[in-house]
């Protein structure tokens, strides 16, 4: 089911028609070398949170990327597939390579520095010969779909919270509704300005929430979604979420990771409030690779 008003998302939702039943974390995940790393000019006709003005240090952003993975890895197994200097989005491969139980989702990029990363052969292998996943592919399709860039996934309920965007229309939207297997998916605005769904909001393995009321078009969205999850909601103000704050992952049900700027932003009573919702939180300097218009979130590739 799919639908698009809080009102029709209210009426369909029900913890007792959507309980939490799956795994609401994955169970290992991939990432991207930053290798060649660099500010790509076309991402940033729509991404006003890159850094276009900085200069960037490509040995820098692969100290932190490489810090990245030895962290996460104490929370699931990480696989490291290198970088090209060709594609300097790769280092976001969330938005292009998504997994759901016994699939790899391959997204339809709007730019098409980022439509190269899609037809790489060495990820679409690993998953189809070595985890023997069904490949379903949106690239070749006429709509526009950036994975869970657009998509947050309560993975445990089957919902997802899809932002619409330069970056997902609707029949993107549909596309991966089907592609995930979700049992219900809310599509709604996001605020004008904003590209990505993971940049004003995280879900927290099915059982909490952190979200930027003003990434959201309209506010009813945003009380909506808080239901499902109150009171286990951490709200961001502006500056919180410029820090990334909103983009930030749970690898595991106890531990929540950001990236070492966005965790400095975040409130003692916020910091008091995850962990009593039962979250560690982690976090790694990602100053550099922030530079490009994401964070650790969208450093990371699930896989279920």
């Amino acid at each position: 089911m799919i639908v698009t008003t809080p009102a029709e998302f209210r009426a369909a939702y029900s913890p007792e028609r959507f309980p939490a039943s799956a795994p609401a974390t994955a169970r290992a995940a991939f990432l991207v070398a930053p290798h060649g790393f660099a500010l790509a000019q076309e991402s940033s006709a729509d991404n006003r949170y890159m850094q276009m003005a900085q200069t960037t240090d490509a040995t820098r952003a692969l100290a932190e990327h490489a810090e990245l993975a030895a962290a996460l890895r104490s929370s699931v197994p990480i696989v490291v597939f290198p970088g090209d200097a060709s594609t300097p989005d790769a280092v976001f491969p969330n938005n292009v390579f998504a997994s759901a139980p016994g699939r790899l989702i391959v997204g339809a990029m709007r730019h098409a520095v980022r439509r190269r990363e899609a037809v790489r052969a060495d990820i679409r292998a690993f998953f189809r010969d070595l985890l023997q996943c069904e490949i379903v592919d949106l690239s070749t399709q006429s709509l526009v779909a950036e994975l869970t860039g657009a998509l947050v996934i309560d993975r445990a309920r089957g919902i997802g919270f899809c932002g619409l965007s330069e970056r997902c229309d609707m029949a993107g939207a549909r596309a991966m509704h089907e592609a995930f297997g979700l049992k219900l998916t809310f599509c709604f605005e996001l605020a004008r300005g904003e590209y990505h769904s993971n940049v004003v909001l995280a879900q927290l393995a099915s059982r909490a929430v952190i979200i930027a009321p003003d990434g959201f078009a309209d506010a009813a969205v945003v009380a909506a979604i808080a239901d499902v999850y109150a009171p286990r909601v951490l709200y961001l103000d502006a500056a919180q979420k410029a820090a990334y704050a909103g983009n930030a992952i749970a690898l595991s049900p106890d531990t929540l990771w950001a990236s070492a700027r966005a965790a400095a932003s975040l409130r003692p009573q916020q910091r008091a409030a995850l962990a009593d919702w039962g979250f560690a939180l982690r976090s790694v300097n990602l100053s550099e690779i922030e530079k490009a218009g994401g964070s650790l979130r969208c450093c990371v590739g699930e896989i279920f």
